[in-house]
């Protein structure tokens, strides 16, 4: 079967003319790349508790600097990119900035994290890009009402992730304490929330087919390391084992591997489909960190898990309607 093929009344999706109104239009062309997209959320799934890991090991600005030089040459290995010159200006600038933004924010706000229940709400913050995605993707369709019709499943969704995420260790009055102490993660990742959402609605329609993924990830290494040096945190006090290399390395394969699966699906998979997928993300992260820093799963997060396929399926149904 040649998941390639389209049928006659998409053969005007890939005119030349035909994405200046909606980014969304000449992406869908292939089944398999958005599986391939969709292996990124199990990707992203271990990157919450992999960078705790790493930052324990390593430091916070200086586990950041390393997760990314080793993905970046992870990435130069299996994924290297066309020549330079071959990729659009306007993407190569706006892409690279939003990229290497939200990477920066989303790592230091996790690393900055000082406690596990922090990590845990900084990473909360940070998951509300799936739905700032879902939104994103039909504001951007054109379509009557589409957003509208897209409120309820995110809604749904969006409470099944806090569930998910927090737990019953989620104490809103101790959540307001935690941020009031110590906002900089929480804006890091809030922050980040809206970047990454606006990365993957715009940068497909502005990159001619060209993926820079590899060269981003490579830039986002060169800014960890400027804000480590900047920062004078130096080297660990005591030198990491060799769990904290396994977490490196680990850590690296994962945040790396999931960008390289994201942005083939987003160039040539159904961002629709994408983007309602990305709520399964903090599932998955919620469910690994289970494993790497010992946090129990307890009905919250099943009820959450419930909220979150029901708000998913909802945003499915709409879209096929609309």
């Amino acid at each position: 079967m040649n998941t390639n093929q389209k049928s006659p009344s998409d053969s005007g999706a890939n005119h030349p003319t035909g994405n200046s109104c909606n980014p969304l239009l000449g992406h869908a062309t292939s089944h398999a790349a958005t599986l391939i997209g969709l292996f990124a959320i199990v990707l992203w799934g271990f990157m919450a508790g992999l960078v705790r890991l790493v930052s324990e090991s390593f430091g916070a600005t200086l586990g950041s600097a390393l997760v990314y030089t080793v993905g970046g040459v992870m990435l130069f290995i299996v994924r290297r990119p066309k020549p330079i010159r071959e990729a659009p200006r306007k993407y190569l600038i706006a892409g690279g900035l939003m990229f290497i933004a939200y990477e920066a924010s989303i790592s230091l706000s996790i690393g900055l994290a000082t406690t596990n229940a922090q990590s845990v709400e900084v990473s909360l913050v940070n998951y509300l890009w799936p739905t700032l995605l879902v939104l994103m993707t039909a504001a951007v369709s054109h379509k009557r009402g589409a957003v509208a019709k897209a409120i309820p499943g995110a809604v749904i969704a969006t409470i099944g992730v806090a569930m998910a995420v927090g737990g019953e260790s989620l104490d809103m009055q101790e959540a307001v304490h935690n941020i009031a102490s110590n906002p900089l993660p929480y804006v890091l990742a809030f922050v980040g929330a809206f970047i990454w959402a606006i990365y993957a609605t715009f940068t497909p329609s502005l990159s001619g087919g060209y993926d820079g993924t590899t060269i981003f990830f490579c830039c986002v290494a060169v800014v960890l390391w400027t804000i480590h040096f900047v920062s004078g945190d130096g080297l660990p006090d005591t030198a990491p084992g060799i769990g904290g290399y396994a977490a490196l390395i680990a850590c690296a394969a994962s945040i790396s591997g999931g960008y390289a699966c994201w942005g083939y699906g987003m160039l040539h998979g159904s961002m629709e489909t994408l983007a309602i997928g990305s709520y399964a993300t903090p599932l998955f992260s919620t469910a690994s960190s289970t494993l790497l820093l010992g946090v129990a799963l307890g009905m919250p997060f099943w009820i959450g898990v419930v909220l979150v396929v029901a708000g998913s399926l909802i945003n499915v149904w709409f879209a096929r309607c609309r």
